[in-house]
C-alpha cells in the first residue's frame, strides 16, 4: 500500500455539508496482479496463459460529529474503471452505502459464502453455466442501509430505483430502461452470529437474504422476480464447514425459455494448516425446473449441473500460489457427453 497524499474530503462530501464539516483525510492506492495457467480436458484448448491486474483508490475522512466517510474507486483488467462506492458511518445509527453496482451490496454479497482456499467451486476457471447465483440489486446502482449489530445480528436493506442502471455520474440519471422489463429492486439480508454467549458456538454464522424486483407491464417479465438465499458456516479450530441453498424465480411465464425456476445447493470444507497454507473441497449443484409455457410440457425437467473442486493455497508475504482441480457434469444444463469437463488451474497472485 502506497500513501499518495492527504486530501480534503469536503469535495467528496459536499452534499453532507449540512450535517457536519469534514476533516482532512487520507487517499491510498492498492493493487494486485494474477497470472494463471489453465489446463482443460474434454474441451477446446487454446493459449493457457491468462493475466489479470487491478488497483483501487481508497479515501477516508471524519466529520466533526465523529461520523466517518469512506470512498472506494476500483479499476480492473487493462486499467478499466469498475465501480465506485461511498460509505457513511453514522456511529450508533448504522451505516449508509451509495454504490455504483460493484456487487458488494444486497443479496449478492451472499451469493457464495462457502469456505474455500481460493475461489468458489464453480468460479475457479472452468465455465459451467451455473444459473441461479443470486445477484439482486448488487449489479445496479443502489443505496444500502446497515443496522448496528445487536445480539450478534446485522441487517442490510438495499434498494435500486431501476434494475440494470449503473455508474450514473453526479447530477445525471440513467437512460430509459423501461424496455428491459425490470423496475425497482429491494434486497433484505441478515447475518447472525448465533453464539448465544457460548465459546463453542462463537464460530457459527447464519446468512439469510431475499430479493424482489418489479416487473414492468408489457414486457418479457410477466411477474415480479424473486431470489432467496440461506447459508450456515461454522468455524472450529483450523476447520471451516459450510452449507448453502439459494433459488431464483425469473418472473417469466410465457417466454421461449423452457424454465423459470433455478435452485442451487453448495457445501464446502476448508482446513487451515497454518496462517500460510490451506486446503479446501467444495461442491455446487444447480438445477432448473418449472415450465414457463404450458406448450413446453415435453421439455426435460430438473436437469442439473454438478461442479466439484479441490483447492490448495500457499501465501508467502505478498505472493500467493493457488491450485484448483475442477470437475463439472452437465455443464450449461446439457446431457451431451461433451458437457462433462474438468480442468486444473494454477495461479500466482501478487499484492502491492
Amino acid at each position: 500500500m502506497n500513501k499518495l497524499t492527504k486530501v480534503g474530503c469536503s469535495a467528496l462530501c459536499g452534499s453532507l455539508a449540512a450535517i457536519s464539516a469534514a476533516n482532512a483525510g487520507d487517499l491510498t492506492v492498492t493493487g494486485g496482479a494474477d497470472m494463471t495457467w489453465v489446463s482443460l480436458c474434454k474441451s477446446v484448448r487454446g493459449n493457457p496463459i491468462g493475466m489479470g491486474s487491478n488497483w483501487s483508490l481508497k479515501g477516508s475522512g471524519e466529520l466533526d460529529n465523529g461520523w466517518t466517510v469512506d470512498l472506494t474507486i476500483a479499476n480492473t483488467n487493462a486499467n478499466a474503471y469498475s465501480s465506485t462506492a461511498i460509505a457513511l458511518g453514522m456511529g450508533g445509527l448504522g451505516k449508509l452505502n451509495i454504490n455504483s453496482g460493484d456487487s458488494g451490496n444486497g443479496i449478492q454479497k451472499y451469493d457464495d459464502v462457502m469456505p474455500t482456499a481460493w475461489e468458489e467451486a464453480h468460479g475457479a476457471g472452468l465455465s459451467t453455466g451455473v444459473r441461479g447465483i443470486v445477484s439482486g440489486v448488487g449489479p445496479s446502482s443502489n443505496i444500502q442501509y446497515t443496522t448496528p449489530t445487536f445480539s450478534g445480528t446485522t441487517i442490510d436493506i438495499a434498494f435500486a430505483p431501476r434494475i440494470g442502471d449503473v455508474d450514473n455520474a453526479d447530477k445525471t440519471g440513467g437512460g430509459d430502461t423501461h424496455t428491459s422489463g425490470s423496475g425497482h429492486g429491494l434486497d433484505v439480508t441478515m447475518k447472525i452470529n448465533a453464539s448465544l454467549g457460548t465459546e463453542v458456538l462463537s464460530g457459527l454464522n447464519l446468512y439469510l437474504g431475499g430479493h424482489e424486483s418489479e416487473s414492468l407491464n408489457g414486457h418479457t417479465l410477466e411477474n415480479n422476480a424473486y431470489q432467496v438465499v440461506g447459508a450456515v458456516v461454522y468455524d472450529v479450530g483450523p476447520f471451516s464447514l459450510g452449507y448453502q441453498t439459494s433459488g431464483e424465480y425469473s418472473g417469466e411465464d410465457n417466454s421461449t425459455s423452457a424454465f423459470n425456476v433455478y435452485k442451487n445447493q453448495a457445501y464446502g470444507i476448508a482446513f487451515n494448516i497454518n496462517d500460510d497454507l490451506s486446503f479446501s473441497y467444495g461442491q455446487m449443484k444447480s438445477r432448473k425446473a418449472g415450465y414457463t409455457n404450458s406448450n413446453l410440457g415435453s421439455a426435460t425437467n430438473g436437469r442439473e449441473i454438478e461442479v466439484r473442486s479441490a483447492q490448495v493455497a500457499y501465501t508467502l508475504g505478498g505472493a500467493s500460489v493457488r491450485v484448483a482441480s475442477v470437475e463439472a457434469e452437465n455443464t450449461f444444463f446439457s446431457t451431451a457427453t461433451s458437457a462433462d469437463k474438468n480442468a486444473v488451474i494454477v495461479s500466482l497472485g501478487l499484492a502491492f
